[in-house]
């Protein structure tokens, strides 16, 4: 049994920060990689970052410069800091494992108001 969950996600103006969280029932190390995506409302879902296992990272451009994404292996955690936050930020934002399976978290909701 594999479990995400995520948390962190709220209300925040514009031009606020927040960090998400995703908390898994194993080793981080297991995966070879784990990621952050969004959907808003009447989009798909889309990737927002992600990092593998020997730590290299990769982010949405929309995101770039604002978003970072990170790990604590010792915590099985990998986190998700979003500054300078716009509108266009509001989506529910969702953890992903890679291994030889995926995995899904059951998703944190994020508005960013103006």
């Amino acid at each position: 049994q594999v479990r995400l969950v995520e948390s962190g996600g709220g209300l925040v103006q514009a031009g606020g920060s927040l960090r998400l969280s995703c908390a898994t029932s194993r080793s981080i190390s297991s995966f070879n990689v784990m990621g952050w995506y969004r959907q808003a409302p009447g989009n798909q879902r889309e990737l927002v970052a992600s990092i593998t296992s020997g730590g290299n990272t990769n982010y949405a451009d929309a995101v770039k410069g604002r978003f970072t994404i990170s790990r604590d292996n010792a915590k099985n955690t990998v986190y998700l800091q979003m500054n300078s936050l716009t509108v266009e930020d509001t989506a529910v934002y969702y953890c992903n494992a890679r291994s030889t399976w995926m995995y899904w978290g059951q998703g944190t909701q994020v508005t960013v108001s103006s």
